[in-house]
């Protein structure tokens, strides 16, 4: 598997069709019409400043978000984020290929309904078939973003990655923030499973944990020994401390039985339903009251079908 390679990232064909995938849904947008208004002229810049090693990542934009908690966004400019969807065409093949099936944040054909269903096909297995306790256990990582450790990212990144001209890209991108990584780039959702993955790999191929998924920060384990999962927590706790400089969230660490229920992914899974979260009803329900469009309602609708809420499903006009 050849590593990703800097022309290719730069290419003006790889340049055009970030572009045409970036401005979906944004062509209203002011400072997309006025990059559009000479585009070829502003990819030519681009494109000599990367040539000679003298792009420099320019400031941010920040504002806040409440999805569904307060979230501080870093909004990068067109420039910029053109060039983010260039390096992320190119590089998300090749990482992609070396992410464990059960990571789902992030990634093409995942996502949180597949995840959901992996954890009820895992639970089914634990417990089999509903006759044995089945425990999970739920942790939280802290600060995710924001707790991202640049030099190790950098190491990992060159562990994987043979071009230099390819490094020193990425760490134009990483440098341009911190601490951590901004949450508006598409380039940091890549960059986060890149670093975790790390952990996947030590969680499958050194513990050898059978019954793990992870969602970006959140991740679950299952197995029907509760020891097990106390002494599996201590391993986490000091290899993500040690190793990633990461730490889990105190009060997001719990350790229950399914029949008890476990909240992941913004649903309270049991043994043989889920319902929606408290917290996600509410907020659904807020949501509608303010949009009343069609294409809103049938996304919760969408969203209610993967669990059970025919109830709640009634009650959306």
């Amino acid at each position: 598997m050849t590593s990703p390679n800097f022309k290719e990232i730069i290419s003006v064909d790889n340049l055009l069709s970030a572009w045409k995938e970036f401005i979906v849904g944004k062509r209203q947008r002011r400072d997309v019409q006025e990059f559009q208004l000479h585009l070829m002229d502003n990819i030519f810049m681009l494109l000599g400043d990367l040539r000679g090693k003298l792009y420099k990542h320019r400031n941010y934009h920040a504002f806040n978000i409440s999805d569904p908690k307060p979230r501080n966004i870093h909004k990068a400019t067109v420039r910029d984020r053109l060039l983010h969807h260039a390096i992320y065409r190119v590089l998300y093949p090749y990482f992609d290929k070396t992410f464990i099936a059960n990571s789902y944040s992030c990634r093409l054909n995942k996502g949180t309904h597949r995840a959901m269903n992996r954890f009820r096909e895992f639970a089914y297995k634990v417990s089999k078939n509903n006759t044995k306790t089945c425990w999970i256990l739920k942790c939280d990582i802290k600060k995710f973003f924001a707790s991202i450790d640049h030099e190790i990212l950098k190491e990992i990144l060159a562990s994987h990655i043979e071009d230099e001209d390819t490094v020193w890209l990425l760490n134009q991108v990483i440098d341009s923030f911190s601490p951590g990584l901004p949450l508006g780039n598409l380039t940091s959702q890549l960059l986060v499973n890149v670093y975790m993955n790390e952990f996947d790999q030590f969680i499958k191929h050194r513990l050898k944990v059978k019954y793990y998924i992870r969602y970006a920060d959140d991740f679950v384990i299952l197995h029907n020994d509760k020891n097990y999962l106390k002494l599996l927590l201590q391993y986490i706790v000091v290899y993500l401390r040690e190793e990633l400089k990461l730490d889990l969230h105190p009060k997001k660490i719990s350790i229950r039985t399914l029949t008890s229920g476990v909240d992941f992914l913004g649903w309270v899974h049991f043994s043989d339903h889920r319902v929606l979260r408290t917290t996600t009803k509410r907020r659904m329900l807020k949501n509608l009251e303010n949009n009343q469009k069609e294409q809103t309602i049938q996304s919760y609708l969408g969203m209610l079908a993967h669990g059970n809420a025919k109830k709640l499903a009634n009650l959306i006009p």
